[in-house]
């Protein structure tokens, strides 16, 4: 009854041109793709990188001029900064540590032959005044020991992931080398040269009277 619908030719640029415009039109609705946030997560890195290195602290969480405020075994202040024009060597040990008994007799040796240089010893264990008191009576050194707080250890030092841990501290007052285990006089004075040689800060003496 009834036949096949078939379009005019004159129909044809009409339906062309309404095929073009959904066309144009679908394209404009569909959403723009997201920005790929992947890689600014490495862009936030490197600021929160910048910050930590701003803060003067090295690798290991050391500051690079650090502060270090104490009282000794025997009641003395001792303060870091007054000894500034000289090395430092500050040794983290502990009683119950071979290893550190082993270097003492070298670095009370090296503090009391080199005017240049010295030694202050940081206990980083819990114990008494008089037990320390009492086992330095046993194992001598000529420089001076201070008991460290475990809960509250200096805050300029790197907590100490084992022992003996000691710094180089220059006579500007910058940590100049690290030593993680146990360290020897000729290595210390070794990384003196070393260091002096390389950034002017030559050792004013060589030996003590």
């Amino acid at each position: 009854m009834y036949g096949h619908f078939r379009p005019s030719c004159a129909w044809m640029p009409l339906l062309t041109l309404l095929a073009t415009l959904l066309l144009l039109a679908a394209c404009q609705r569909a959403p723009e793709p997201a920005a790929d946030p992947g890689p600014e997560a490495p862009a936030a890195a490197d600021t929160a990188t910048a910050d930590a290195d701003d803060t003067g602290a090295d690798a290991g969480g050391t500051v690079e001029q650090p502060e270090l405020k104490a009282v000794t075994v025997d009641g003395a202040p001792y303060d870091l900064a007054e000894h500034r024009g000289r090395w430092v060597v500050v040794n983290f040990w502990a009683t119950w540590c071979k290893p550190c008994l082993k270097e003492m007799p070298e670095l009370s040796a090296l503090d009391a032959m080199r005017e240049h240089i010295e030694v202050v010893g940081l206990a980083y264990e819990e114990i008494e005044v008089a037990e320390m008191k009492a086992f330095l009576e046993k194992h001598p050194v000529v420089y001076p020991i201070v008991i460290v707080d475990t809960y509250n250890p200096p805050a300029d030092f790197e907590t100490p992931r084992g022992l003996p841990m000691t710094y180089l501290i220059a006579p500007d007052g910058r940590v100049a080398d690290r030593f993680l285990g146990p360290v020897t006089a000729p290595e210390i004075e070794a990384a003196i040269e070393r260091i002096g040689q390389a950034t002017g800060m030559e050792p004013a003496g060589e030996t003590g009277e």
